[in-house]
């Protein structure tokens, strides 16, 4: 599936965004593991969490959905999850897949979890790891890659876990095999990441205590269902954030948009380089801080992006990378490897884009310099990557002509109606002419 992209005027409106993907993951796995019936508005309808869905469903736990954005979840209670009858498949989802290998690793049964092509090529050592230092059992293909293959009956025991690189998926997978474990589970991290898990975990009622760098939390506990009111999600806003920046007479607001302090790093290094980002309303919703975000046209200069923000944003990153191509002077972005084993390695795939749009990009191990300048019109390639295809769809409206996007399917994984959404704003991206 390609899109075209093309030069827009101004973008205007009032545009609500999809629920948050993080934690409608974990919406639904902490309903799942409760006793009693929860109630998930504001769910996101993305192939990523729908599958997230489906496999507790093959577990054995009874999800209806009465409406689009809804799911009714009747918790079994932590050890009542039921012996699948094969593979568990996460799709795309590397949030499913680390977050349930932790999970699946308190289980009495063996459990196979696999994915898509993309998901098969990502790292999962990192929570193989930690989580074999628990007594999990669970093998890979080599070069630690899924299928993981995760045997049950284990004696799980709790650890003292510094992360060696800030990850809240490997966080969060090494707190959920925690609730299985003895004694207590600790994880610290140098940088701190989302707290999505932690906050989740206390509002199901489980004890644990948190602070930035690190939680902490004992097994033998129990999860008490909970209604959870989903947030708009701060990576889908992002886009929108940086269009309306960049394109001259717009005014967009942004309803609802989640902005936990170790998700909104964006809206920092946005700030940092000139951007008129204002804060609405903001309160407190299912434990989360939202607000409405209203966005201006604004002139933009290219920034040293500070390190401490990167683990704040790391799925921000291929919306700054235009924001940046777009800036007046030079954007440096440092600290950022983990980039690189995304969806895609989003480091090559935003930077060979750009310089196919013209845009002079230096490629690091672990970021880029990006020289700021205009964009020209052309061809490029998303990788099968949603957020860079979705990236690239901010690029064309910013370009002096047209910029076709190669393989946008993925963008269904977690912005189902995002075309949709973009067009009523007034960006003009539409399914590419065959060739």
């Amino acid at each position: 599936m390609d899109w075209t992209s093309s030069p827009a005027s101004a973008l205007h409106g009032e545009l609500a965004v999809p629920g948050d993907k993080s934690i409608s993951h974990r919406a639904i796995m902490f309903a799942a593991l409760a006793e009693g019936t929860s109630r998930v508005d504001g769910f996101l309808e993305g192939e990523d969490t729908r599958a997230t869905a489906a496999i507790f469903a093959r577990l054995g736990v009874r999800i209806e959905t009465p409406s689009a954005s809804r799911r009714v979840v009747h918790g079994v209670g932590l050890h009542g999850l039921a012996a699948p009858d094969g593979a568990l498949d996460c799709g795309n989802a590397g949030t499913g897949m680390r977050l349930l290998a932790g999970l699946l690793a308190g289980q009495r049964f063996d459990s196979v979890l696999s994915g898509d092509a993309s998901l098969s090529k990502r790292p999962m050592r990192r929570v193989i790891e930690p989580l074999a230092a628990m007594g999990a059992r669970i093998e890979s293909e080599p070069g630690g890659l899924p299928p993981l293959r995760i045997r049950g009956g284990s004696d799980l025991r709790g650890i003292d876990y510094e992360l060696p690189v800030a990850s809240a998926q490997v966080k969060s997978a090494v707190l959920l095999a925690g609730l299985y474990a003895h004694g207590e589970t600790a994880v610290r991290e140098a940088h701190p990441t989302r707290d999505y898990t932690e906050r989740m975990l206390a509002a199901f009622g489980w004890p644990i205590r948190f602070e930035p760098g690190r939680a902490q939390l004992s097994g033998g506990h129990r999860l008490r269902a909970t209604d959870v009111v989903v947030p708009a999600d701060f990576s889908s806003a992002a886009f929108f954030l940086v269009a309306a920046s960049l394109v001259p007479g717009s005014h967009v607001l942004l309803r609802a948009v989640g902005l936990n302090p170790r998700r909104t790093g964006l809206l920092d290094a946005l700030r940092l380089m000139g951007a008129d980002i204002r804060e609405l309303d903001a309160r407190e919703q299912g434990g989360e801080r939202v607000a409405d975000l209203e966005v201006r046209h604004a002139n933009l200069h290219g920034i040293e992006v500070p390190v401490a923000l990167v683990p704040d944003m790391i799925d921000e990153f291929p919306a700054l990378f235009v924001a940046a191509a777009a800036a007046k002077g030079t954007t440096t972005i440092r600290g950022a490897a983990e980039l690189r084993v995304k969806e895609s390695d989003r480091i090559a795939v935003m930077a060979r884009g750009l310089r196919e749009l013209g845009i002079a990009v230096d490629e690091a191990p672990d970021g880029a310099v990006i020289h700021g300048g205009r964009l020209r019109g052309g061809e490029v390639d998303s990788a099968g990557d949603h957020r860079c295809a979705m990236s690239f769809v901010v690029a064309g409206v910013i370009a002096a002509a047209p910029v076709r996007i190669l393989d946008c399917a993925n963008v269904a994984t977690s912005f189902p109606d995002f075309t949709g959404l973009a067009r009523g704003s007034g960006l003009d991206v539409a399914p590419a002419a065959p060739r």
